[in-house]
């Protein structure tokens, strides 16, 4: 059962400019930051400190967003629940709402534009990014993908979505709605353990599934729609299927709404990007085999410039600007600051707008645990200290170059 939301509460913050809004995602780079992320807390697999007392978590305070701020990013990302529930009956989330108030009031204060990025909603659950530790940390009662091939929760992400841009769409600093983080329906299908699809190539995925409940195409423009009947003006972004990676982009077909900038996330190569610490072999520049092919590669500036080569061709084709609001690698990764150097130049060079993953808070102990991509701590894994390093001078070098803030 769909039950729509008929109150809606006042929108946030005072006059919007749309115009303005839509002009930081064309031309060149204005919007550079980081993500933000949360998800829901659940006592049972995560107690009652890691993720803070909950519902949601981990914990971020004001001194978390001015400090970011401090450091020249001009927006977050925030990646975080949907305001509808993720089993039926779907109906607004109370506690995610005043939650996501929360994190943009934080925004505001501290002088960022935000983006809000849903991860979870009817019919989706965080343990879709989690499989690794299915099993282990938790057990297949908390899997939930039943979006991918239930009618009735793609209509509730839409109904999600329209509330939500009917609160948020005078907020000044809410420049754009990000639909669904990852679409990831290839790997999942509508039930991980009993309707695995596990396609990972683009072409095979779209001959098979196509114009089915699993095909995002098919999705997006009815949220989109959604939003249109309450806000024409805020921007919309659009991940491909494959979690956004950069080779589905070419498979994302653009609506005709005039507002919707496409995006990217950018890990790969994977076994570079999320090394563990002393892993050897894996380097910028380096030779190693980037794609699982069995094949050792040239990983340098001309890799990542081919990598980029849909990007261009996608721009190229539709006249649609292209953001990256996930991107990052392990602090540790030999090379890391040359390689981060070189890809934002690249994204730069194409006016792409970026965010980074991640900005952690500094709630103890998530900081403590939680470090891989905490650019704040320098290259060495065992530190928990903020340290100068050459890798976080690269990151607020570009993050300097910001003129624009709300």
């Amino acid at each position: 059962m769909l039950l729509v939301v008929g109150a809606v509460c006042p929108p946030l913050g005072g006059a919007s400019a749309p115009e303005d809004k839509w002009r930081l995602w064309t031309g060149p780079t204005q919007l550079r930051g980081a993500n933000v992320y949360q998800r829901r807390v659940y006592p049972e697999l995560d107690g009652r400190t890691f993720l803070g007392p909950g519902p949601f978590g981990p914990p971020f305070t004001q001194e978390d967003f001015d400090r970011l701020a401090a450091l020249g990013a001009n927006y977050v990302n925030i990646s975080h629940p949907g305001l509808f529930t993720e089993r039926p009956p779907y109906r607004l989330d109370p506690a995610a709402q005043a939650n996501l108030d929360r994190l943009l009031g934080m925004a505001e204060a501290a002088g960022l534009y935000a983006v809000i990025s849903f991860r979870t909603g009817p019919g989706r659950s965080e343990f879709t990014f989690l499989l690794g530790d299915l099993g282990d940390w938790f057990g297949e009662e908390y899997l939930n993908d039943s979006v991918w091939g239930d009618p009735e929760a793609q209509a509730a992400w839409a109904e999600m979505w329209k509330y939500t841009a009917r609160r948020y769409r005078h907020n000044p600093v809410v420049v754009g709605y990000d639909l669904m983080v990852e679409p990831n329906s290839n790997e999942v299908g509508s039930d991980y353990l009993r309707d695995r699809l596990d396609v990972w190539d683009p072409e095979e995925f779209y001959a098979r599934y196509g114009g089915t409940l699993y095909d995002w195409n098919q999705l997006y423009p009815v949220i989109v729609a959604a939003i249109r009947q309450v806000d024409p003006h805020t921007p919309i972004l659009v991940g491909a299927m494959g979690y956004s990676a950069v080779d589905w982009l070419p498979y994302l077909v653009p609506t005709q709404d005039p507002r919707t900038v496409y995006t990217v996330h950018q890990y790969q190569p994977f076994v570079y990007t999320h090394q563990e610490p002393h892993a050897r072999g894996y380097t910028y520049p380096g030779r190693f085999d980037t794609d699982w092919d069995g094949f050792p590669d040239h990983f340098d500036r001309g890799w990542l410039e081919e990598l980029l080569s849909p990007v261009d061709e996608f721009v190229a084709a539709h006249r649609v600007p292209v953001a990256v609001n996930e991107f990052g690698v392990v602090r540790w990764a030999p090379g890391a600051a040359e390689f981060l150097e070189d890809q934002i130049a690249l994204f730069e060079a194409r006016g792409l707008n970026w965010a980074l993953w991640a900005w952690e808070p500094s709630w103890p102990p998530w900081r403590e645990t939680v470090t891989a991509f905490n650019y704040l701590l320098g290259p060495e894994p065992g530190n928990l200290e903020p340290t100068d390093s050459a890798l976080l001078a690269v990151i607020t070098r570009y993050w300097a170059s910001n003129s624009t803030r709300p």
